[in-house]
């Protein structure tokens, strides 16, 4: 993924749910510890540029392998690039922060998601016959 100063918040978004569909990603204006979870209010608009909220202004590349965890994810867009990012996890139709899952890979957490998402399809369109 490469980080840059002309991208917004939502091309990152886009991006990783484009790589993790049982995943999205949500950035701060504070940070939070491990395990913890980002107050709403705190939230950033998708819409603002990445130049208007990173508190390390550089530019690169963000390699996400699916061996990582959330925990490690979040620390390099932390150190790497000074944005405050949380990754959430779909719960049938509801997306939960991953705070106390944190140590899950990427793959794991999304596999949960995608799986949660598909049974909640499932039953939705049961609902209806």
């Amino acid at each position: 993924m490469l980080i840059d100063n002309s991208k917004k918040i939502r091309d990152l978004q886009m991006e990783f749910h484009r790589m993790f569909p049982g995943l999205k990603l949500e950035f701060y204006r504070g940070s939070h510890l491990d395990g913890e979870a980002s107050p709403a209010r705190q939230q950033l608009n998708s819409e603002l540029a990445l130049s208007a909220v990173q508190t390390v202004h550089t530019s690169g590349e963000l390699r996400i392998q699916e061996e990582m965890t959330v925990t490690e994810l979040e620390q390099l867009f932390l150190e790497k690039f000074g944005l405050n990012a949380q990754v959430f996890r779909r719960s049938g139709n509801l997306w939960l922060q991953t705070s106390a899952t944190d140590h899950w890979t990427l793959a794991e957490q999304n596999r949960k998601g995608s799986h949660s998402e598909q049974l909640f399809r499932e039953k939705r369109e049961e609902e209806e016959f």
